[in-house]
């Protein structure tokens, strides 16, 4: 399904939020999102705006895997198999688009926060081309502060690795699918193309714009980097907190084009959209890694832990060892972890009660915590502000080695029963 099929989707199964009421781009579309998280919405009277905005399409597991269409506990190893074996997609012919004005005020882009630096795109996809690297998906925030320039926040990694080689002309889609939404988010090696993996997951068609291959989105454009700087934020990222304004790179949008009535993706920052997109495409990575060293059974990037910093990791230890080894490898699979939890395979890692409870009754402070010192995540503001360095702790709250399991697990039920027998 592409965005408006999935949107046209969620509404027949009486999912979709609509909202008939005008709202401004100006935080109250942000203030209604922040209070519906968790459940998409459809802007259908945006003020100044003839489109509407969907939001929150992303903003839980279950979304997610009904845009992959696959079952919520398929995510991951559908994932790692898409990550592993990728498929190159079709090219197809571009249909029912039109060229607009290179304008960004004729887009219902929203300014989520006081505090932010100005409008924000951040559900743009950007694809770039390299002839000898192929095709790379990636997001990244564009604060828009003119009307066809954005300043784009930019870190070291693939895309800037584009750039460097030459590619200044790259185009943004908005309002892509699922699998499209969550293959960018991979972090694959360089010259893996995240549009392979989409196709991997679902199919997922490429179409040429001015010589650029994008997947199928309501808003395709055409942007070229410039050699100007601009400060950029702040902006609420993962942590909710503001991220620090900087000097980022300005590009300038060359065209436009829609397809027939867009429906614009706004994505809340520091959002559950926002940390699923983020954070759920590197529990396959700590999956990889940790299955390495032990049998692992499944990983949860928590959303209490911003999507980002915290991992939950179940294992079926064999070795008295297999806990420690699951939080060495987890923190390779994932370089920005700040705390990990390893638990048995009879918790319910998305039930943070019981791994609180593998804690009470499973684990000793002096006896089964790692703690290292090391470059964390640049989103942990409590981290040393110029390194980066952090406190990173693993917990192993799995069952001591050598003591009888029964005597860490809870009952079951006295005796079998059916509930229907006692309840009128």
């Amino acid at each position: 399904m592409n965005m408006r099929e999935f949107v046209e989707f969620l509404d027949e199964k009486g999912l979709l939020i609509k909202i008939g009421r005008q709202v401004s781009v100006r935080y109250e579309a942000a203030a209604l999102m922040k209070m519906l998280d968790g459940k998409p919405i459809l802007f259908k009277n945006v003020k100044g705006f003839e489109m509407s905005v969907a939001a929150n399409v992303c903003s839980s597991r279950e979304l997610i895997a009904m845009g992959l269409g696959i079952k919520k506990n398929e995510i991951i190893s559908r994932l790692t198999k898409a990550i592993d074996h990728p498929k190159e997609p079709k090219v197809v012919e571009a249909e029912g688009y039109e060229e607009i004005d290179a304008d960004l005020t004729k887009l219902p882009i929203l300014t989520y926060y006081p505090i932010d630096g100005g409008p924000y795109i951040s559900s743009g996809v950007v694809v770039a081309s390299d002839r000898d690297l192929g095709l790379n998906a990636s997001f990244h925030r564009m604060m828009v502060i003119g009307k066809d320039e954005v300043a784009m926040r930019i870190l070291p990694r693939h895309f800037d690795e584009f750039l460097k080689r030459g590619n200044k002309e790259f185009a943004i889609c908005i309002g892509n699918s699922v699998p499209v939404l969550v293959a960018s988010a991979v972090s694959a090696e360089l010259g893996k193309s995240e549009l392979s993996i989409a196709n991997a997951l679902a199919e997922t068609n490429l179409m040429e714009f001015d010589g650029h291959k994008v997947p199928e989105a309501e808003i395709v454009m055409i942007a070229e980097m410039t050699d100007e700087l601009h400060d950029e934020g702040p902006f609420i990222d993962l942590t909710e907190t503001p991220d620090i304004v900087r000097k980022q790179r300005v590009a300038r949008i060359k065209k436009i084009f829609v397809k027939k009535d867009p429906i614009f993706q706004a994505l809340l920052p520091g959002g559950l959209d926002h940390k699923l997109l983020m954070g759920m495409p590197r529990e396959p990575t700590i999956f990889r890694e940790v299955s390495k060293v032990c049998e692992c059974k499944d990983v949860l990037i928590t959303p209490g832990g911003c999507s980002w910093l915290h991992a939950v990791v179940s294992i079926r230890k064999k070795g008295p060892d297999d806990g420690r080894k699951a939080i060495e490898a987890a923190l390779r699979g994932h370089k920005s972890l700040k705390h990990i939890f390893v638990v048995d395979d009879d918790i319910d890692i998305h039930n943070p009660g019981e791994v609180e409870w593998a804690m009470a009754t499973r684990f000793q402070g002096d006896r089964d915590m790692i703690i290292r010192r090391e470059p964390g995540s640049s989103l942990d503001p409590s981290s040393d502000l110029e390194t980066r360095d952090t406190a990173k702790v693993g917990f192993d709250l799995t069952i001591p080695w050598g003591r009888d399991k029964r005597e860490f697990r809870k009952p079951d039920l006295p005796m079998k029963l059916d509930l229907k027998d006692y309840l009128e």
